[in-house]
């Protein structure tokens, strides 16, 4: 069977909000993710709602307002047709990357011929995942199953012979129920990589991000959401029962201009974290992603179906890939997914032109470019998540479109949006602009 190509038509997104004390927190969100679905459709008057044939919504933290299928909630808020169906994708952070992924290969093997990509998440009333515990006592117990089980010790050491660095056994042995903080300073560990390297990085996200919002990059990406203003108490926290009135919320809330090194150095390592190897603790606020709320969506169709109805799609989208990693080292998933990816599309990472790398913390960003060989000029070139923020299942989608409104803009051929996912996994994906 040949397979048609499937292609991104278009796409938006919400501005991101502070979780907890943001913009969106006194608002449902699938009342704002109808908000999105509706313009993106209303700004491609060509696309009709009939011509949609399946809606999938990424989403992490279950809640209430998503309660049951998520996306057809949006859908019949957004005042689709009923008889498009709706599903709902939990791949941690990779939730929305992995919905446009089902979307894009149904429409490749002609199951259906256009449908939409979204991601929602909130983060501010219901973090995902919750207290571990003391992963310390754990510690113990995972040292005694890999003494009793050699094979096991051995099948993790062989399970990064392709990457260009040892491993310690510290880190190895560690336990695997990790937080994600914790994970971030393995990583930094295993690649020796100082205090000063991460927050650096933070600064060039925040100084990418600014300066990206002076230029208006943003403006296509982001739409306008009419939503209720929160209400909060004198300690910050938010006053259910007291209405505020209706604004208008168009700009993320965790870029901060004025980000230096000399502010970020001040942070204290985040709690909790500790080194297997007894090095310096590396991992702040600072150099990690916030926590936020937010939305977003895609719209995929085939090719032959765009340019029958005169539609200059961004991109095609060429190559897929899903690993799995150690949990201990979770941050590194972009590494061989990326590889996967690369070979799906027929390519080398030397023609990748722009790079969109979701910064969960800036310890696993520099150590995949380090072994996937690609330089950081090509990467996150309007700022990361550090600074835009990390809304788990609704930032996948947020990366695709980034890396392809950015390919329009630089003239570049090929790019690559990819992100590590919590339990110690990695998404990627490959587009060409069209």
């Amino acid at each position: 069977m040949e397979l048609r190509n499937a292609v991104i038509v278009d796409g938006a997104r919400s501005a991101f909000a502070r979780g907890g004390r943001g913009k969106l927190v006194a608002t449902r969100l699938d009342e704002a993710g109808a908000q999105v679905l509706r313009a993106l459709l209303d700004r491609n008057p060509k696309i009709a709602d009939d011509m949609i044939e399946d809606i999938g919504l990424g989403n992490v933290v279950s809640i209430p307002e998503l309660a049951g299928i998520g996306a057809d909630t949006v859908a019949r808020l957004a005042g689709l047709p009923a008889e498009i169906s709706a599903f709902d994708s939990n791949r941690q952070c990779g939730s929305s990357m992995e919905t446009l992924h089902r979307i894009a290969q149904s429409i490749q093997v002609g199951a259906t011929d256009c449908g939409v990509a979204m991601g929602i998440e909130r983060m501010g009333r219901q973090l995902g995942g919750g207290a571990r515990g003391d992963t310390n006592r754990l510690t113990e117990f995972n040292k005694r199953r890999l003494e009793q089980n050699p094979v096991q010790r051995n099948m993790a050491k062989n399970h990064f012979d392709d990457f260009s660095v040892p491993f310690q056994d510290e880190i190895l042995d560690y336990s695997p129920v990790l937080s994600m903080t914790q994970t971030a300073q393995n990583a930094a560990e295993v690649y020796g990589l100082s205090r000063e390297d991460l927050d650096q990085f933070a600064v060039e996200s925040h100084r990418k991000a600014v300066a990206a919002y002076a230029a208006g990059v943003y403006k296509d990406e982001i739409i306008p959401l009419e939503v209720e203003e929160p209400v909060f108490d004198d300690q910050g926290n938010w006053v259910a029962d007291t209405r505020g009135k209706t604004i208008i919320f168009d700009r993320d809330e965790c870029i901060r201009a004025g980000t230096n090194i000399e502010a970020l150095s001040q942070l204290q390592p985040v709690k909790g974290i500790v080194s297997p190897t007894g090095a310096e603790l590396r991992i702040t606020a600072g150099n990690s992603c916030p926590t936020n709320d937010g939305i977003t969506a895609a719209i995929i169709m085939s090719e032959e179906r765009a340019r029958e109805l005169g539609l200059e799609p961004l991109a095609r989208i060429i190559g897929y890939g899903v690993s799995g990693v150690k949990p201990q080292v979770m941050g590194l998933g972009p590494i061989p997914s990326t590889r996967k990816a690369l070979r799906h599309a027929g390519l080398t990472a030397d023609q990748i032109d722009r790079v969109e790398f979701n910064e969960a913390f800036a310890a696993q960003v520099i150590p995949t470019c380090i072994e996937l060989g690609i330089p950081l000029s090509k990467v996150n070139v309007n700022g990361g998540s550090i600074a835009i923020g990390h809304p788990l299942g609704a930032t996948g989608t947020r990366l695709v479109l980034a890396v392809a409104h950015e390919l329009r803009r630089s003239g570049g051929r090929y790019g690559l949006a990819t992100q590590c996912i919590g339990a110690g996994m990695g998404i990627s994906t490959i587009i060409e602009r069209i």
